[in-house]
């Protein structure tokens, strides 16, 4: 699996554990009081997000992107729904 196929897969992880942990986890926390998936949900996206950060980097290297484009990248992940446009718009290519 190359560089770019790991990206992609890394992307959708971390874009589907973001919204995972603030549209279900941290309103039932916070409005239920239920902190059953906080510490699963808040440590998978925590070590997705890392991920994500170490394969946008690896893929700046292999495919020689600009430093616009990768801190793009890098502040998507920060974005709700963010790490899905980066995927569609500059990842997902046949």
């Amino acid at each position: 699996m190359n560089a770019i196929q790991r990206l992609r897969i890394i992307a959708w992880l971390e874009g589907i554990s973001f919204l995972v942990l603030l549209f279900i986890a941290m309103p039932m926390k916070y409005i239920g009081g239920d902190l059953t998936l906080m510490r699963p949900t808040g440590m998978a996206h925590g070590v997705l997000f890392v991920a994500y950060v170490v394969f946008v980097l690896e893929v700046k290297m292999a495919m020689n992107w600009s430093g616009k484009k990768t801190v793009i990248a890098l502040a998507a992940s920060i974005l709700p729904f963010g790490t899905f446009f980066i995927n569609n718009k500059w990842i997902h290519r046949p």
